[in-house]
Parts: structure tokens; C-alpha cells; sequence
């Protein structure tokens, strides 16, 4: 599975933003999903996963309330909406599959988010 992230940007804080991943391969169906961000100077950090079949979601306390993430099988994309985004949301965004949202082996190039204050 190959994954490209995009729709990253640069917003106000309070503003919201939508980032996706686009995957090749025909099994992307079967694989969990998930988003993960990296600051400067910080390790890279979970922030949302998906089920297989989008029955379950779970979120990061941090942007928990906030962000939504969803995905639509027969585009093989993944979706984070992100809303009231806080400087703190400042990161490269990555998305990722694997076989369940605490296993992800596939990783794609991130898309950077800047939230300004």
C-alpha cells in the first residue's frame, strides 16, 4: 500500500482545515487507518484511527471534540477534518495503514499544517 498525503496549510488559529490520503492498492479496504503528526522537536504522536470498515474510531485526547477522521473505501482515501485548530495542531501530518490502529505498517509522506495564533 502506498499512501500521499495532502491539503495541508497554512490558517488561523479557530479555523479548520481537511487533509487526505489517497492509497494504491487493491487490499486498502482491509486495513486500518490511522493519522499521526510530528512537531519540531517532538516525537511523532497518534492523533486518530479508523477500523476497516469505519465502525470504529478512536481519537487523541488532544484533539478529541475537535477533529473527525472517516473514510471512503471505494476512493481509497482517508479524511481528517480538523476543526478550531490551536497553534498546538502545528505538525507534519502522516497517514498510515495496517492491520489494526495500533499496528500501522505502511506510512505515507506527511503534508504540513500550520496553525498561526
Amino acid at each position: 500500500v502506498q499512501l500521499q498525503a495532502s491539503g495541508g496549510g497554512l490558517v488561523q488559529a479557530g479555523d479548520s482545515l481537511s487533509v487526505s490520503c489517497a492509497a494504491s492498492g487493491r487490499t486498502f479496504s482491509s486495513y486500518a487507518l490511522g493519522w499521526f503528526r510530528q512537531a519540531p522537536g517532538k516525537e511523532r504522536e497518534f492523533v486518530a484511527g479508523i477500523s476497516w470498515n469505519g465502525g470504529f474510531t478512536n481519537y487523541a485526547d488532544s484533539v478529541k471534540g475537535r477533529f473527525t477522521i472517516s473514510r471512503d473505501n471505494a476512493k481509497n482515501t482517508v479524511y481528517l477534518q480538523m476543526d478550531s485548530l490551536k497553534p498546538e495542531d502545528t505538525a507534519v501530518y502522516y497517514c498510515a495503514a495496517g492491520i489494526t490502529i495500533g499496528t500501522m505498517h505502511y506510512w505515507g509522506k506527511g503534508t504540513q499544517v500550520t496553525v498561526s495564533s
